[in-house]
């Protein structure tokens, strides 16, 4: 059995034509070739617009003129994430699918359910003919995941609807109605190499085996970070003369870094010490993560290459300290909505080479102050070690609105569906509802979606039963969306 064999088959149909097409955010191409020419080739009307979002119409079914227009929305990239071992471009190769005990997953990469479930939902609303719904407006945006840019470039006035559906929600039965807000913040310290000296050997400190996971969804399950440990290590070196060769953690900044590698040279008569330092902190840290990191792997080994350079001590082990006091994880959760997290940080990745360190930082928050507050934080810590702060790519969360009214019909439709009471949240992680909000602000707008774990990690995975629920359901609610 594959995936297009399950049900709903439209929807994975639709789904199974995404993981046919590479669409790493700011690389969607392809992506964006492959919707315009599924549009053009379903009847449907389309149009890319000057940044490559794509925008549908489908005309309301007979009956139905007069209900408000509905704009179904989700995101066409993905985020690009692969274990160690697997190979993989994400630039050329399709993802390869796998069914496991009632969910879809993937051979060693993200999945990209998050948003391609959400986005081959809309396009089956657009595709099925036997729907009952009024005017149906869809956008899928382009490189949400890395910048949000297909939402901050849309232009107002493309669209006649003023109920807004985001299909990318994380969990069945839950009603999103808020995100957070989110802000990079990039330190950098400069460095000129040094020549490798005599009396050392090569040695590399891995990190591998983390759960990672999305910087927002996930960041409250107090997972480890991968360039926090590397830095523990390294840190713990100072005193017996190691010197860094080149320190490299995580892949995407809205990613919690599961692998990283150090590269250090180590004098030849302190290696039996620093040896053993390295167990002592592998134990340590594995003994601190015993629960929420069971798969964590741990390596102080020989490296293959003696490098020709390496970083000077002083600004090695600033930015090694640097890393240390950087926020990292939950720095407050809700007052008014029990567990939820209001303020975070993600210290997303650490890169080295051409005489640069960098570490850069997500900080998300749904109150716009705090967050502020923490990149003021972050720049103090960055100060004192001497580097170069900036911070970049800033957007303003999606402030809660349970009082429209299209919230009743949501919420009563979900109940006739499923039997259960919908529960109305809001969301630690970014949504493009925030930025649209802003250029749309009179749509009344909500977020679903079906149940997704592990999204931004190789473990990424979707549930079936979940997305044939929420498909349900979607079909029952635009049947019942009021009229103007």
């Amino acid at each position: 059995m594959t995936i297009k064999d399950l049900e709903p088959k439209i929807v994975w149909k639709n789904f199974y034509g995404l993981t046919q097409v590479p669409r790493p955010s700011k690389h969607e191409e392809k992506a964006i070739e492959y919707l315009y020419k599924w549009g053009k080739d379903h009847g449907i009307e389309t149009i890319k617009d000057e940044t490559g979002n794509i925008i549908m119409r489908k005309p309301a079914t007979p009956g139905y003129e007069n209900r408000r227009g509905v704009i179904l929305q989700g995101h066409m990239d993905m985020v690009p994430q692969k274990t160690a071992d697997t190979k993989h471009d994400f630039l050329t190769d399709p993802i390869q699918t796998r069914i496991v005990d009632g969910w879809v997953k993937a051979k060693g990469t993200t999945l990209g359910a998050d948003d391609g479930i959400g986005v081959a939902m809309a396009l089956s609303v657009l595709e099925d003919d036997t729907l009952e719904h009024g005017p149906v407006e869809v956008l899928i945006t382009y490189d949400e995941e890395t910048g949000m840019t297909g939402a901050e470039m849309l232009k107002p006035g493309m669209f006649k609807g003023d109920i807004f559906l985001n299909l990318d929600s994380e969990e069945e039965g839950e009603l999103c109605i808020g995100c957070a807000g989110g802000l990079d913040g990039i330190g950098d310290f400069e460095y000129k190499a040094k020549a490798t000296p005599k009396g050392y050997l090569v040695y590399q400190v891995i990190v591998k085996g983390l759960q990672g996971g999305h910087s927002g969804m996930d960041i409250s399950l107090y997972r480890g970070n991968a360039n926090k440990i590397l830095a523990r290590v390294l840190n713990a070196f100072q005193p017996y003369g190691v010197k860094v060769v080149s320190i490299n953690g995580g892949s995407l900044r809205n990613a919690i870094p599961f692998e990283g590698k150090a590269v250090v040279l180590v004098p030849e008569d302190k290696i039996d010490e620093v040896k053993s330092i390295a167990q002592k902190e592998f134990k340590d840290v594995k003994n601190e993560f015993v629960h929420v990191e069971p798969t964590a792997e741990f390596h102080f080994e020989k490296a293959d290459e003696e490098p020709a350079e390496y970083i000077p001590d002083d600004v090695a082990y600033r930015a090694v300290k640097a890393i240390l006091a950087c926020p990292h994880g939950v720095v407050r959760m809700s007052d008014t909505m029990p567990g939820l997290t209001e303020t975070s940080t993600n210290l997303a990745m650490v890169r080295s080479g051409n005489g640069h360190i960098t570490v850069s930082s997500l900080m998300r928050s749904s109150v716009d102050s705090a967050k502020s507050f923490l990149a003021e934080e972050m720049k103090s810590v960055f100060d004192l070690a001497g580097a170069k702060f900036i911070t970049e790519g800033g957007y303003n969360g999606w402030t809660p609105k349970p009082e429209t009214p299209v919230y009743q019909v949501v919420t009563d439709v979900w109940k006739k569906v499923t039997g259960h009471e919908m529960k109305v949240t809001a969301t630690h992680g970014g949504l493009e509802c925030a930025l649209l909000g802003a250029k749309y602000p009179k749509w009344e707008m909500v977020s679903i979606g079906p149940n997704i774990l592990h999204p931004h990690s190789p473990d990424e995975k979707v549930e079936i039963k979940s997305v044939e629920t929420v498909w349900e359901y979607l079909k029952e609610l635009l049947k019942a969306i009021p009229e103007k």
